[in-house]
């Protein structure tokens, strides 16, 4: 996935400096630091380079609309070990609590709950992706991104 967003970049670049004047190198090595960073081998740690990620990969935002959606994210990523436990299961249960989601019976009765248990993370603005459909890299990315995400709605 890395490889074909590079390539895309890459082409989209050669594509722009065949239709317009002559690039200066600053504005080259702009696109690079700009490509680098979204494709997360950037200096730039952390939620903000894991929000450019996110917004490369089509990762929906995440808002208190889909916070029992997270929750079950949170699960998948524990249950497949792409999160370490410690602070993703603290997270999960503290959103859990608030949403009153404590017993099985309505973690059952949760519609976005039960989505995200399946790798289904939809946003707050009503778009969705599949985690489960991506490679294990990428797996890990998004789940920290909703990780990351996911403290914001306690």
């Amino acid at each position: 996935m890395r490889q074909f967003l590079g390539v895309k970049l890459l082409a989209a670049a050669a594509l722009g400096m065949a239709l317009s004047a002559p690039v200066s190198a600053d504005i080259m090595g702009s696109l690079k630091s700009q490509a680098t960073e979204s494709l997360g081998g950037g200096s730039a740690g952390g939620a903000a380079g894991l929000g450019n990620l996110g917004a490369s990969l089509g990762l929906p935002s995440i808002g208190a609309g889909a916070a029992s959606n997270v929750a079950g994210i949170l699960e998948y990523c524990l249950k497949n070990k792409y999160l370490k436990a410690a602070n993703a299961d603290n997270i999960k249960g503290q959103l859990m609590g608030k949403l009153g989601m404590d017993s099985p019976a309505k973690q059952q009765q949760d519609a976005g709950y039960q989505q995200g248990l399946t790798g289904m993370l939809s946003g707050s603005d009503g778009s969705s992706f599949d985690i489960s459909k991506v490679k294990d890299d990428i797996k890990e990315k998004a789940c920290d991104y909703v990780l990351d995400n996911a403290s914001s709605l306690l």
